[in-house]
């Protein structure tokens, strides 16, 4: 089905174009814009209520910012769909994170108006911050200097290191805070609650709509209303403590402003430029803005899926059978089970209470279940902490983002031998986000840290399993489980749950010649392919090792005394990964054999689904079929294969 972008965005292909629109034609074209966000998204996919909060604000500031010699920053980038529809990309953004097309996310290579690549939240303003300072270094004084960050980036340490960092030098910076009270789910903290603050103070914002109001009728009204935001920014201390906290970083502060007016918009950013220095603009919008399904439920569709448009009916897919569950819907539920058992446990997840499912814990033990917003890094400490106390910690951090946090993960939990439970969610290939998301090298730099068990399961079952026996009295230090995004292979889900000794793995079926070792949920595609080479004669034995570090010395002793080809599975990085310690423990003990490592190789892996993605990398059932083909018809002397 063709979507057609309405008369005015069909004539926008650069910011260049929308400078030629009179003001009176902005509303419309914010109208147009945030309709065709809502088509394509509803056919195509993508992140949804974000991008339709700042419609306004994108068509604001192209038109009165120079883009891209004038360097704009978002945050995060789910709120920067418009801002690509309107940067030459209209009529490609269908393929908006399909396999070879355009990112979800702002990214350098693919456009100049993509001043900087993000994903992760929070770096909007260093990185604005650091191109600020290189104009001023340059003597680029006209160059202006825009980064957009939401109110829940703004919880994160790096956003605070940041301003604290831009109230103290001269360069042109303008921090926009677009505030909607939501990250994925709603946000949490005191941030939040001073925000609440400065939009709700009655007084301050009586007396700032009436100033602009009355100036507003004076003569020359473009420089009286300069003029008011100055005023404002003076005497709004008197009726208002409010704005401290920004000011006392010495930024001007700005604000609060309706982010969905864009005549108020288009007025106040014109002033801004003016005014030399670091300052924010302080913006209230809702997410969703305009599709009302998405307003009322704004962590529903964040990121809904297909769905109907009209009716707002999100489609999802229909079995006959029942179905497995997700990973983390299995982690969310076996944590309650757990603790309901164990009064010790407590859970902590930065930010990601729906997408870790850990928000059933704090619907139903709110005393023992937190979510402590984007702030990974002082997640894992207040983990630490808590188990120095005898608590036993399940924190749940996606594997992408625990790279945040690895500071914290070394001094904070491994140097002292603390009892935490890092869950890493979205292990390996996470499909459409792609590179800013794959959980490709928590192995890697995991099982290097001394004291830190590092396991995953080949399916729910033994992530309940290894949940159960992470939180064993008799079970020390840091533990940590990772698993994939999306579901599992099992139906019956539920079991018993049973103890595993730590660095134990399994062998799941004999075999002559060959062996496969896998790593957590890559077994499944391992499986599947020897069940298809099988077919051919083709027999390798198969070892689901479950522990990457311990790892089982007794169980591979038995596979390099039994078999000469050996094949490794994993979903992360061949470098230092799983495929790496069996080489090392190759290596260490004088081991002679011929070794094929199958991962994720030593490259960016773009944005696609799942299983284009598995496909490319080599590790879904018909590549890993075709080197065990390629293994079994090696007659010579055995070496290693990378």
């Amino acid at each position: 089905m063709e979507i057609k972008p309405g008369p005015l965005l069909q004539q926008i292909d650069s910011p260049a174009d929308l400078k030629k629109l009179d003001r009176e034609q902005l509303l419309q074209l914010s109208n147009e814009l945030r309709q065709y966000i809502v088509d394509v998204v509803s056919v195509h996919g993508g992140h949804f209520g974000a991008s339709l909060g700042v419609v306004e604000l994108t068509v604001a500031l192209h038109y009165v910012f120079n883009t891209p010699y004038d360097q704009l920053v978002w945050d995060v980038g789910h709120q920067a769909y418009g801002h690509k529809i309107l940067t030459g990309r209209r009529d490609i953004f269908k393929t908006n994170r399909k396999y070879k097309g355009i990112s979800g996310f702002p990214k350098r290579s693919e456009s100049e108006y993509d001043t900087f690549g993000v994903g992760h939240s929070s770096t909007s303003i260093s990185a604005a911050l650091g191109m600020a300072m290189a104009s001023h270094y340059k003597g680029e004084t006209d160059r202006q200097h825009v980064a957009v960050i939401g109110d829940g980036a703004m919880t994160a340490g790096l956003a605070f290191e940041a301003l604290n960092h831009a109230g103290i030098e001269k360069s042109n910076i303008l921090i926009i805070l677009n505030d909607n009270c939501m990250s994925i789910d709603p946000n949490v903290g005191a941030l939040k609650e001073y925000l609440t603050d400065i939009t709700t103070s009655q007084t301050y914002n009586k007396f700032r709509d009436d100033l602009w109001k009355a100036l507003g009728k004076l003569p020359g009204k473009k420089f009286s209303r300069s003029m008011a935001s100055k005023l404002e920014a003076s005497l709004k201390g008197i009726v208002s403590n409010s704005s401290n906290l920004f000011e006392a970083l010495q930024l001007r502060y700005f604000g609060p402003i309706d982010g969905h007016n864009i005549t108020k918009l288009v007025d106040t950013l014109q002033d801004l430029r003016e005014i030399p220095g670091p300052k924010l603009l302080h913006i209230k919008t809702v997410k969703g803005k305009g599709y009302e399904h998405a307003e009322l439920d704004q962590t529903k569709w964040h990121a809904p899926g297909l769905f109907d448009k009209v009716t707002g009916e999100i489609y999802k897919k229909k079995f006959d059978l029942p179905q497995p569950p997700k990973y983390q819907d299995v982690f969310g539920h076996t944590i309650i089970e757990l603790a309901q058992k164990n009064d010790k446990i407590m859970g902590i997840t930065p930010a990601m209470p729906s997408g870790s499912s850990l928000k059933f814990m704090m619907d139903k033990m709110p005393d023992r279940a937190f979510d402590v917003g984007i702030c990974e890094q002082h997640a894992v400490t207040l983990s630490a902490g808590l188990a120095t106390r005898g608590m036993k910690v399940f924190c749940n951090i996606y594997s992408s983002f625990m790279q945040r946090a690895y500071d914290q993960v070394i001094h904070d939990v491994a140097i002292q031998n603390l009892p935490v439970v890092f869950c890493l969610d979205r292990a390996g290939l996470v499909g459409e986000d792609g590179p800013t998301h794959h959980g490709a090298y928590d192995i890697a730099f995991m099982r290097c840290i001394p004291n830190m068990v590092v396991s995953a399961p080949m399916n729910e079952s033994e992530l309940r399993d290894l949940m159960y026996t992470a939180q064993l009295p008799k079970t020390k230090g840091p533990f940590s489980i990772r698993y994939p995004r999306g579901e599992g292979v099992k139906a019956e889900w539920q079991t018993r749950m049973k103890e595993i000794k730590i660095g134990t793995g399994r062998k799941l079926k004999d075999g002559t010649g060959m062996a496969i070792l896998s790593f957590g949920h890559p077994g499944n595609f391992a499986a599947a392919a020897i069940r298809e080479v099988m077919a051919e004669g083709i027999n390798p034995a198969h070892y689901d090792m479950r522990f990457v570090k311990p790892l089982d010395e007794k169980l591979l002793h038995e596979v390099f005394a039994r078999y000469s080809k050996i094949i490794t599975v994993e979903d992360g990085t061949v470098k230092g990964g799983f495929g790496s310690a069996i080489l090392e423990f190759m290596a260490e003990n004088n081991y002679v054999a011929r070794v094929k490592v199958l991962g994720i190789p030593d490259m960016i892996v773009e944005h696609g689904t799942l299983k284009e993605l598995q496909r490319e990398v080599g590790i879904d059932p018909d590549h890993i079929a075709q080197a065990i083909r390629e293994m079994a018809h090696i007659t010579q002397t055995p070496v290693l294969s990378e």
